[in-house]
């Protein structure tokens, strides 16, 4: 279990006088402050609920050590859960929580602080956060959730552990689910609209905040349900923009291979509310090395998630827009849950993947995932009320692919990432106005502009429920 008394003396003052900007996109970058943005960053799903746990001085300082040791190592940069849906098990699995959104329709204050604590934390920090509205899967209740409040799909998923195609078949019927869309756009306008109780600002007007994602992976499911897909997609990403004009919007989307079509992957991120492209890697969910056989399917992991990078920027520089590579992670080594155990083949491929960063128009990159202070239990593979947080959900056994403070190693890596990706930054300092825009990039530039021909459409969509 986490020891707080053992790390209080590392806890840093950090000054509250420091100013940050909005992130930008023009061009294909992303800016700040008209300089080229380029970060190393970490997944910090749990990050959110630290500071409401049952001890929450013991929550608060370990959120802030551990905001501290990932500045110190160069992470400027963490993807956060904005909060769960429900309460109690779906799909069979112990869900995150507690829940932003316990009841339909009622929004919990006490858990809206935990994420007014961490992004108030990271504004003092000069990190910016990219904080996505909900979820493809069930461990944080997403759209599932909506589909079971709106009686969409029968409670018998509570407890059962659907099989891929009954976990495809029930998901993909939430994008033509009028009042479940209506949920997710009341929890949303709910969110984005939000002020901070403890720096006072709103959130829209919180430079701390880089991007909002409208869900954590969201896929169609099934071919089916495509043109619904998009439609939904674009709908939410201009109610964003309504609500909130000042900050990026982005899918969570792990790429082509999310929506199984390269056509329409690019469909979706052409919407001019889109302002940036996203992309997860996960070699040992997607079958890239055979379970259990990692050091012997090591090179051709690392060969194909080489080549889906590669895949996936054509799309991003046809449509003129940044991408980041915002999800990557790898177990230990020999697939170990021992915190103990060594990391070489992870430190390896997280300096291939990371060392993409500045190549082309990426942007940046978030390995998944930070657990810091946390320790997993011996002996217990899977998360219980109680045990520490980790950057493995609960339905995954914990230590899998989380990064620890102990594991030197590895925050060598992104320590060194981070530092080269600073230094990047600097460098192109030299064409303040960035790249030269094309007459159809210059369209493509986000301001009010871009949401008109959306604008009825989703203020109602948003706002017809309130």
């Amino acid at each position: 279990m986490f020891a707080i008394a053992v790390f209080i003396p590392a806890l840093v003052t950090v000054s509250t006088a420091q100013s940050i900007s909005f992130v930008k996109e023009r061009c294909g970058r992303l800016y700040v402050d008209n300089k080229p943005y380029y970060f190393v960053g970490a997944n910090y799903w749990y990050g959110s609920l630290l500071g409401i746990e049952k001890d929450r001085q013991h929550g608060l300082q370990r959120l802030r050590l551990e905001l501290d040791l990932l500045k110190k190592n160069g992470v400027t940069n963490l993807r956060l859960m904005a909060g769960a849906e429900g309460t109690g098990i779906l799909n069979g699995v112990m869900r995150v929580g507690p829940p932003i959104q316990p009841r339909q329709g009622e929004f919990d204050e006490t858990v809206l602080r935990g994420l007014d604590l961490v992004l108030s934390e990271m504004g003092r920090r000069n990190m910016k956060a990219v904080i996505y509205l909900s979820n493809n899967w069930e461990w944080s209740g997403g759209f599932q959730q909506y589909l079971l409040w709106n009686h969409a799909i029968g409670d018998e998923f509570i407890a059962k552990k659907p099989d891929w195609d009954e976990l495809r078949d029930t998901v993909a019927k939430f994008y033509t689910c009028e009042p479940c869309m209506n949920d997710y756009r009341r929890q949303v306008h709910f969110i984005v609209g939000r002020t901070n109780t403890f720096n006072r600002k709103r959130y829209a007007e919180d430079p701390a905040i880089m991007a909002w994602e409208m869900a954590n992976e969201p896929r169609p499911m099934r071919p089916a349900a495509n043109e619904a897909y998009v439609a939904f997609l674009r709908s939410a990403s201009a109610a964003i923009k309504i609500d909130d004009p000042n900050h990026l919007v982005t899918t969570g989307h792990e790429g082509w291979i999310g929506t199984e079509s390269v056509s329409l992957f690019e469909n979706v991120h052409s919407d001019p509310n889109i302002d940036y492209v996203t992309i997860h890697i996960w070699p040992k969910n997607w079958g890239w090395f055979e379970n259990g056989k990692l050091d012997e399917g090591f090179s051709g992991a690392v060969e194909r998630s080489v080549e889906y990078v590669n895949s996936n920027v054509p799309t991003a520089e046809k449509l003129g827009k940044p991408i980041v590579i915002e999800e990557f992670g790898l177990p230990r080594d020999g697939q170990s849950l021992e915190i103990s155990s060594t990391t070489q083949r992870r430190d390896e491929f997280y300096k291939r993947i990371l060392s993409f960063v500045g190549d082309k128009n990426i942007a940046g990159a978030n390995f998944w995932a930070f657990a810091g202070f946390a320790r997993p239990v011996r002996g217990q593979s899977f998360w219980k009320s109680g045990d520490d947080r980790t950057g493995d959900p609960p339905m995954e056994e914990q230590g899998l692919n989380s990064v620890f403070d102990s594991d030197l190693s590895t925050l060598a890596v992104v320590r060194s990432e981070g530092r080269r990706a600073k230094e990047l930054s600097k460098r192109r300092l030299a064409s303040l106005a960035g790249p030269a825009c094309s007459s159809s990039q210059k369209t493509k530039i986000r301001g009010s502009e871009s949401i008109v021909p959306y604008r009825t459409r989703a203020r109602n969509a948003a706002l017809n429920t309130m």
